[in-house]
């Protein structure tokens, strides 16, 4: 795949957000259609270079060049390859999802919400192909910006304030440790990400635990406690943006950060060796027991679900901390599998709303009797959290563990295990009350299904959820280029 190629799927959403906006000027149609053309353009091109990487192939591209040592390049490895694939193939169906959603909860400001969305993923393209840290910093900045007007779509105050919080935190995390982080990388060895790490040799190992700890709390987006009340704040953002935020590209920009610094600044094999590192499997395991307790105790169904995030982010973050192969490949399954099911749960918390204005746990006793589509994919999806067979979580957790198994990490071992009972304590009470218990009372207005772009956008994320259990080697192929690197 050329240079060139990697500067196209920069390009389209960034121009298909201004036709999207010149579109919304005429009608809602041309818009939305224009929204489809660009995810469908986006996908297309993004596709061929993932496969490019499966087969071994790389490619990169210097877009402008700032200083001798300093400039924005792109470049094409395993990790990336799949973050890309992931936000490029599921805004189609967030597309379609958000059409249902806009329209049938009458929201105002759409074309304003598609713009940044389109902006916002450009955005994560940059992330996800960042051939240094600089370019990365610089796109994960983009991302922030980018969906600041998304989450305080609703505009009242309460939104504004929410919304204040998400921007304070990301934005305070980037610049005091985040930023500083990548000039002292820069400095040391350039910032080209180099497979076995750059800084190997060139700092010793108290200076390694400072920068590691400097580049997870900097990259607030990974949710790190203490790092995560951004999160929640967030969920006064319209159904599609949670979507966004949990599923398509920004909770996933960090955790993908992070890991990548993990493999290609620091290098698995002596990051492994040094004791002043170790503490990460601790943190992450602290906030990924923590957040789950936090989840049992919420009573509103997206709140839950944000909490429920922050712990499955931290997976994802810990299995990299493992620093062993079948943990690496555990940690990119987990992203994807992550992002199907709680895409799909997100949609279906959508969906209640829109249908029933229903948005309390509380709420939903007898609602599968009622939207049995729309709780049949949450059904899936929480089971996926679970890590219940045949489900994507299953298959992305059994790598995690083998990885704590081989690496003899027994406190790995533990939280996967009490987390995954912790999970199954949150979800499966809302998945018996739906099916099994009666309405506490009828509903004012009778309602069966949300509008049905919501619900096929709802079924294709539910079968990509049940479908990854069987049909991930695609995924797992891309991610033994990098493991075999780092054997």
């Amino acid at each position: 795949m050329s240079g060139n190629s990697l500067m196209l799927i920069l390009l389209i959403p960034t121009i298909g957000a201004i036709a999207i906006a010149l579109a919304g000027r005429v009608n809602q149609n041309l818009r939305e259609a224009f929204t489809f053309v660009t995810a469908g353009l986006l996908a297309i091109t993004v596709w061929p270079m993932a496969i490019d990487v499966a087969h071994g192939g790389r490619s990169s591209i210097t877009l402008a060049t700032l200083t001798d040592s300093l400039n924005i390049t792109l470049h094409t490895e395993p990790l990336g390859a799949l973050f890309a694939t992931l936000a490029a193939s599921l805004w189609i169906i967030n597309s379609l999802y958000s059409v249902g959603y806009m329209r049938g909860n009458n929201e105002s400001h759409q074309t304003r919400f598609y713009v940044f969305f389109a902006i916002s993923i450009a955005a994560a393209m940059g992330v996800a192909l960042a051939g240094n840290l600089f370019t990365l910093f610089l796109f994960y900045e983009i991302l922030t910006l980018a969906t600041y007007p998304l989450v305080t779509h609703k505009g009242d105050e309460a939104t504004i304030r929410s919304a204040r919080v998400y921007l304070a935190i990301l934005m305070g995390t980037s610049i005091t440790l985040f930023l500083p982080a990548v000039i002292w990388v820069t400095s040391l060895t350039g910032g080209a990400f180099t497979l076995g790490g750059s800084l190997q040799g060139k700092i010793d190992a108290p200076t390694a635990g400072l920068l590691l700890a400097m580049f997870v709390f900097g990259i607030g987006k990974a949710a790190v406690m203490p790092i995560h009340r951004w999160l929640p704040a967030a969920m006064v953002a319209p159904t599609p943006v949670s979507a966004l935020l949990h599923a398509v590209a920004v909770v996933k920009a960090g955790v993908f950060s992070i890991t990548k610094i993990i493999i290609y600044i620091f290098g698995v094999d002596w990051l492994f060796s040094l004791s002043t590192t170790q503490w990460l499997v601790w943190i992450t395991s602290f906030t990924i027991i923590v957040a789950s307790l936090i989840a049992l105790r919420q009573t509103n169904l997206k709140r839950l679900l944000a909490y429920s995030t922050i712990g499955q982010l931290s997976y994802v973050v810990m299995a990299s901390a493992i620093l062993k192969p079948m943990a690496e490949i555990g940690a990119a399954l987990h992203m994807v599998a992550h992002a199907f099911g709680k895409i799909t749960l997100f949609f279906a918390a959508g969906a209640i709303y829109v249908a029933s204005k229903k948005i309390d746990i509380t709420q939903l006793a007898g609602i599968g009797r009622r939207m049995p589509v729309t709780m049949a994919a949450f059904t899936v999806g929480a089971l996926s959290m679970i890590g219940v067979p045949p489900t994507g979580g299953f298959v992305s957790k059994w790598y995690i563990l083998g990885g704590a198994f081989e690496a003899d990490n027994f406190l790995a071992i533990f939280t996967i295990i009490a987390s995954t009972a912790l999970n199954a304590a949150y979800f499966l009470p809302i998945i018996y009350a739906a099916w099994f218990l009666p309405e506490d009372q009828a509903p004012k207005k009778p309602h069966g299904e949300a509008p049905w772009p919501m619900v096929v956008a709802l079924a294709l994320t539910a079968l990509l959820t049940l479908g990854f259990f069987f049909f991930n080697g695609p995924v797992i192929e891309i991610e033994r280029q990098l493991v075999g690197g780092l054997q």
